[in-house]
């Protein structure tokens, strides 16, 4: 989780936030049920990251979580560790990473831009799928329009051993490939999923990129998904990592964009 002041007002005016709900630890097997494919990305000693299977095999994430913050390199497979519903100690399912690709459009640097956190999305192609009745790979949903409700689970510093859940959040703004939210981030909560439900269903929209200050204002950064993750899945199979069986659970729902979608449990 990178913190940028960007000075957005120019390009957007922020509206005046509807009710929103307060993050709400998940402490117990009752509490995460429908959230087990969220989990805590540890990256060797250097930190931790969140993420989200979007199929048996891959977790989507941000890029930024695959460089060390302190020398810009590049953090190798071997040393990420993907734990599948970690709460309190355990996980539910273990697993290394075969592959890592990042966006690539995405460029590291030490200064953080609108047009980065546009590509700021990676992929973790997973050592061994994961095929438990309890952990069901999240579909992805079309970008919510400003004013929609949408939520967000995620790990943060400060709460690093359970997930926590805000269910009602809003879209703030619009840029190209960026969506501004009134979600609660902070460190640690990097390539947490965004998610929208519709039918009692939740799917993917955005990955938090970064928090950031508007007019004042804390807000989070998302990266879109649409065109970065077909660029995403093409990179990967670029580099040798084969989608075993991934293709048809990563999809567009149906049911357009409209807003005010309630955020809640998706259906066990």
């Amino acid at each position: 989780m990178r913190a940028i002041v960007l000075w957005l007002c120019l390009m957007l005016a922020l509206p005046a936030v509807a009710q929103e709900s307060s993050l709400r630890a998940l402490q117990t097997g009752d509490d995460t049920r429908g959230w087990e494919a969220v989990g805590r990305i540890n990256m060797g000693d250097r930190g931790f990251c969140t993420g989200a299977l979007i199929a048996s095999d891959l977790v989507l994430t941000a890029a930024h979580c695959l460089f060390d913050k302190e020398t810009g390199a590049r953090v190798m497979p071997r040393d990420i560790q993907f734990l599948a519903g970690w709460r309190n100690g355990r996980a539910i399912a273990y697993r290394g990473v075969r592959h890592a690709v990042a966006h690539p459009e995405y460029v590291y640097s030490g200064v953080d831009t609108l047009e980065r956190v546009a590509f700021d999305i990676a992929l973790l192609q997973l050592d061994q799928p994961i095929r438990l009745p309890s952990v069901r790979p999240f579909g992805i949903d079309s970008r919510p329009r400003k004013g929609d409700e949408v939520g967000v689970v995620s790990y943060a510093q400060d709460r690093a051993e359970a997930p926590s859940l805000q269910e009602v959040c809003q879209v703030l703004g619009q840029e190209p490939g960026v969506l501004v939210l009134s979600c609660s981030v902070d460190f640690g909560s990097s390539g947490a999923p965004i998610f929208v439900v519709r039918d009692g269903v939740a799917a993917v929209v955005s990955v938090v990129s970064a928090k950031a200050e508007v007019e004042g204002r804390a807000v989070a950064l998302g990266t879109s998904l649409a065109e970065p993750l077909v660029a995403l899945r093409a990179e990967l199979a670029a580099e040798g990592g084969p989608l075993h069986g991934s293709a048809p659970s990563v999809r567009l729902l149906s049911g357009g964009s409209g807003g005010g979608a309630k955020f809640i449990r998706p259906a066990p």
